[in-house]
């Protein structure tokens, strides 16, 4: 503290500058959103979809009010005033969804959207109330981008297969980047890729920024419904279907390398990956392992995909024994 307070540029706060206010931003993006040239507007105002929205009281009651309005969707609201008194766990993971399901039952709604504080994730409720798990949203904003465009689809290593099948489906190059979503779009400036995102629910389409958005995720999905006429729940049950085990251990002083070492010699897996922790692959049998130190705690995270989540689990114990094998 006394570093910085004797640093010779120090500035106290009535010198750093001031703040400028751009009342027409929330508009520009609208109207970015509504020019997309693979979302038909006039079709989908046409459908009126029945949309259950729940924002949890942040940013998204600003911006996702006007966008659905535009696109003629008849809208059931929780928690949609933007005053920042959280009334659920703000992520929007399927745990904490319970009232948005219940709001998709009670009004008939063909799909329910749920967004954080800040809007730039989006998880996803099927018509029969489920909440389908966040990998499902960049899954599904995929598929509609890659029906209209070529291109190569980034994410991250901790994200769920359903993305990558997605690419393999429409013949897309995939690559995975580190876990952060400045890793993954600087991934997909280096690429030239047409869509991406993160597994928690952030979809980065290039053609409007290169930045997590929840409301352009909405915009693909609701598209993604008009063109192939089938309901959330259809398309979800028209996917590879993958359970994802996630558990972590106290990380250890020292170099995590040679516990790398040992479990990649133990599961000899088919590719191997260590832009960020260690990643193991079998393309052929869906199953991957994700082993990485946390950047926020003091732990080591390992999370684990399979068709059964018995393999799942079976992936993240091994990643314990190689952990505590000194």
């Amino acid at each position: 503290m006394r570093e910085h307070l004797e640093w010779p540029a120090w500035q106290g706060w009535d010198g750093i500058g001031g703040v400028t206010e751009d009342d027409a931003a929330a508009e520009r993006h609208l109207a970015a959103i509504l020019s997309l040239p693979y979302l038909d507007v006039e079709k989908i105002r046409e459908r009126r979809f029945r949309v259950a929205l729940d924002c949890v009281r942040g940013a998204g009651g600003v911006t996702f009010p006007p966008l659905l309005e535009a696109l003629g969707c008849e809208v059931t609201g929780i928690d949609t005033e933007p005053d920042g008194r959280f009334p659920r766990k703000p992520e929007p993971v399927a745990a904490n969804l319970g009232g948005l399901e219940s709001a998709v039952r009670d009004s008939g709604a063909d799909i329910g959207l749920a967004t954080d504080p800040d809007a730039d994730r989006l998880s996803l409720v099927d018509e029969e109330g489920r909440a389908i798990g966040e990998d499902y949203t960049l899954a599904l904003a995929a598929r509609l981008v890659l029906r209209h465009r070529s291109g190569p689809v980034v994410t991250n290593l901790s994200t769920s297969r359903v993305v990558e099948d997605a690419a393999a489906e429409a013949g897309a190059p995939f690559h995975r980047a580190p876990v952060g979503e400045i890793n993954v779009a600087r991934r997909m400036q280096r690429e030239g890729a047409v869509v991406g995102g993160e597994g928690n629910g952030g979809v980065i389409l290039p053609d409007i920024h290169l930045t997590r958005d929840a409301q352009v995720a909405a915009a693909l999905v609701l598209q993604l419904l008009l063109e192939t006429g089938s309901t959330v729940s259809e398309l979800v049950a028209a996917s590879p279907s993958y359970a994802i085990v996630k558990d972590s251990v106290p990380r250890p002083e020292g170099a995590l390398e040679p516990a790398y070492d040992r479990l990649e010699a133990r599961l000899a897996a088919e590719t191997a990956d260590r832009q960020d922790g260690l990643w193991l692959g079998w393309p052929d049998a869906g199953r991957w392992l994700h082993f990485r130190p946390s950047g926020t705690e003091p732990i080591v995270r390992m999370i684990a995909e399979a068709p059964a989540e018995a393999e799942a689990r079976e992936l993240v114990e091994a990643a314990r024994a190689a952990m505590n094998e000194s």
